[in-house]
């Protein structure tokens, strides 16, 4: 049991066990999943729609942390991506064409590949430090998307485009067969070649793996580029959604989310070792309070402010410190005489 709870999944887990049996208790069909017209519907499966852009934005999250580093500009990529695949769009002259809205899907891809690949440019080549190198891009990729908007919401007609992010396939959300394809893609290039040991080579020690013949540098612009383009992915899921193009709101605080899922599924941000399938129930636990919290109405006001104190006690349980300091005080206070023969003892 012991080697159990030190397992890095083990607290994740249990923390998404306690919000789906609270939601179970709170609403007794929370589990129960229906068919209609070959499709599924329930909580569960909007969970994991909903969740899929986060999970994506998390995942190339995971692989910047494991470098020792940090992106703060992905929510403005999923702003700029989404903005540019609608302006294409709306732009064409049969909107439902195929060959339209794949230039669309490529170009907002390439773009975030560009924007990933300055990002890492500024980190690997010049120096700057990953939070100042990525907050430019954050603030001035959010004027990016409103000058694509053109401080508009703009709105498509596409049915094809709207399948990306609300479509299904084999009655399941198409979103969640594109995130799965992206975690797939990552973990074998991450577990199956030496990718992933570069990535906790440089995350640990950078001078040490330079020295040892690894390119830090090359490695730290494709975590980089890599999480532009997760983030571009999904910039297309939530515009395709809804069908339009917010530049002010789309991906709205996206950066913070992935953080604390990438934290909570037990990635260290001083980098080295990193767990994707940490990370993806770090998003579910995070979707889900996000769920629980519309659900029992909470005011929208205070929505933020219940969301930090649950995500700061997840944290708190799957602190060993914090959880040696409790075990500590809790066995001073019921057992005193063990405690007295300690202090003679010593």
């Amino acid at each position: 049991m012991s080697s159990i709870m030190k397992h890095h999944l083990f607290w994740p887990l249990c923390v998404l066990a306690a919000l789906l049996l609270f939601n179970l208790c709170y609403s007794p069909d929370f589990f129960s999943i229906t068919v209609h017209d070959g499709h599924l519907y329930g909580s569960l499966i909007d969970i994991l729609n909903f969740g899929a852009p986060l999970i994506l934005v998390a995942i190339g999250m995971t692989l910047v942390v494991a470098t020792k580093g940090i992106d703060l500009s992905v929510g403005s990529i999923v702003a700029i991506s989404g903005a540019i695949a609608c302006l294409s769009i709306s732009r064409g002259a049969d909107q439902n064409s195929m060959g339209l809205i794949l230039t669309s899907v490529l170009l907002a891809a390439g773009l975030s590949l560009m924007l990933g690949a300055w990002n890492g440019l500024l980190v690997s080549g010049a120096g700057i430090q990953p939070i100042i190198a990525t907050l430019i891009l954050m603030v001035a990729g959010r004027g990016i998307a409103q000058l694509i908007t053109g401080g508009q919401i703009i709105t498509v007609t596409s049915t094809k485009y709207a399948y990306i992010g609300s479509g299904s396939l084999a009655a399941l959300p198409f979103s969640i067969f594109v995130v799965a394809l992206v975690l797939v893609i990552a973990l074998l290039l991450t577990r199956r070649t030496a990718l992933g040991l570069f990535i906790e080579s440089v995350g640990c020690n950078p001078a040490a793996s330079k020295m040892s013949g690894i390119r830090a540098h090359l490695v730290i612009l494709s975590v980089y580029v890599f999480c532009g383009l997760c983030a571009g992915i999904a910039g297309l899921l939530l515009s395709s959604n809804v069908s339009s193009a917010d530049g002010n709101n789309a991906g709205l605080w996206y950066e913070l989310d992935a953080i604390l899922a990438v934290v909570i599924g037990g990635t260290s941000l001083n980098g080295g070792r990193f767990y994707l399938t940490g990370t993806v129930i770090g998003a579910l636990i995070i979707q889900t309070l996000t769920t629980t919290i519309y659900m029992i109405g909470v005011p929208p006001e205070i929505t933020l402010v219940v969301k930090a104190c649950v995500v700061l006690a997840v944290c708190l349980i799957q602190s060993d410190t914090f959880r040696a300091a409790i075990a500590v005080r809790w066995k001073s206070r019921h057992y005193p005489a063990e405690k007295e023969m300690s202090r003679h003892a010593s």
